[in-house]
């Protein structure tokens, strides 16, 4: 991992622990907040990790790290307030410090229909001369697929049924993605895409960032994707309510 990756790790980690050293991570003067329960700034951050960090068994533990650019986005187990979570972190660096911070958290759950969990799978980013097409090919499949709800595409995405989901409630393949899609609408449950706001990657992994709605309620998806040859092979993702304005922390908004 690149050190950069590194430091975004131990800074995530340090919420858990309460250590102070990493925060020096963090610009004291410009640092962006868009977890919307967690104050803005330097001093949100500190205050957050010392909630996290006096609350017994706290846990967080990074799966997989990876970098674009001034991004570094991590996918994470947590444990705190006596909840068992998953989710992405995203931190954006000007320089050696890190000024701005994403992230979707949701419940633990799982295994999916075929056995697998929410974090299993490969961890190292492969095939790195390969991230600007793979980057293109999942912003194809967001747009054309989950906003525009071409589901008549998906045959150029895919390599036949061989996909991989680590969704706790979906079934492998592409007939799983289907059959999910289905019962879904037929509850009035279905996921609606409307906006891809963040895409990043490195080699065979790309992290898409979206805003739409869940049964109605305002949702964040951030989904990531594992491309092989040309063809999305694995997915993992989290989805979290996007609360009303009235109980935001900060004024950034969760994008």
């Amino acid at each position: 991992m690149s050190p950069p990756t590194q430091q975004a790790i131990a800074l995530l980690r340090s919420i858990a622990t309460g250590e102070a050293g990493p925060s020096a991570l963090i610009h004291p003067e410009r640092y962006i907040q868009h977890n919307l329960t967690a104050a803005d700034g330097l001093a949100g951050f500190v205050g957050l990790q010392k909630l996290v960090s006096s609350t017994p068994n706290s846990k967080i533990e990074t799966i997989r790290g990876f970098e674009d650019g001034d991004f570094v986005f991590l996918h994470t187990q947590y444990a705190f307030f006596g909840q068992n979570l998953v989710g992405f972190d995203i931190f954006r660096f000007e320089g050696d410090h890190v000024v701005e911070h994403w992230d979707n958290l949701q419940p633990l759950r799982g295994p999916s229909p075929d056995g697998h969990s929410m974090i299993d799978g490969p961890v190292e980013a492969t095939g790195l001369e390969t991230t600007d097409a793979n980057k293109a090919l999942v912003r194809s499949f967001i747009e054309s697929v989950l906003i525009g709800r071409g589901m008549s595409d998906l045959g150029r995405f895919f390599d036949g049924d061989r996909y991989v989901q680590h969704n706790p409630g979906v079934a492998d393949g592409v007939s799983g993605f289907l059959a999910a899609a289905k019962a879904l609408a037929a509850e009035g449950k279905a996921p609606q895409y409307a906006r891809l706001h963040l895409l990043l990657g490195q080699g065979d992994f790309v992290l898409a960032v979206s805003e739409g709605s869940l049964a109605g309620v305002a949702s964040a998806f951030f989904d990531l994707f594992r491309v092989e040859n040309g063809k999305i092979a694995e997915h993992w993702d989290t989805v979290d309510v996007i609360p009303p304005r009235e109980a935001w922390k900060n004024a950034n908004g969760k994008f």
